[in-house]
């Protein structure tokens, strides 16, 4: 099984600043791309951004040059830099990450999701 815990939303101001996190844990063998998602009140789930293995990342149009996505494989690490928010990048932040693991003796590839992070930009 595999895990993913987010960390670092919270309430900014318009203008401000937050970087989340999210951290892979379980019988991992390989973590192949790594992204965060959002969801909106009354709106679908939409890609932010994301990013492989080897570090090429992609990007939302609504996010470019504000938001930047990285990762640490050592530490199946994932992280969203995001700058200049806005009240409409309120939303709930959803980490996801194609991962291979070990389980009932055999490897499988599987996409996981995290359980969210509240983002709230106001003033």
């Amino acid at each position: 099984q595999v895990q993913l815990v987010e960390s670092g939303g919270g309430l900014v101001q318009p203008g401000g600043s937050l970087t989340l996190s999210c951290a892979a844990s379980g019988t991992i063998f390989n973590v192949y791309s790594m992204g965060w998602f959002r969801q909106a009140p009354g709106k679908q789930r939409e890609l932010v951004a994301s990013i492989n293995a080897g570090g090429d990342a992609n990007y939302a149009d609504f996010v470019k040059g504000r938001f930047t996505i990285s990762r640490n494989n050592a530490k199946n690490t994932v992280f969203l830099h995001m700058n200049n928010l806005k009240p409409e990048d309120t939303a709930d932040y959803y980490c996801n990450a194609d991962v291979s693991a070990a389980g009932a003796g055999f490897i499988s590839r599987t996409e996981y999701w995290g359980e969210g992070t509240l983002v709230t930009v106001s003033s």
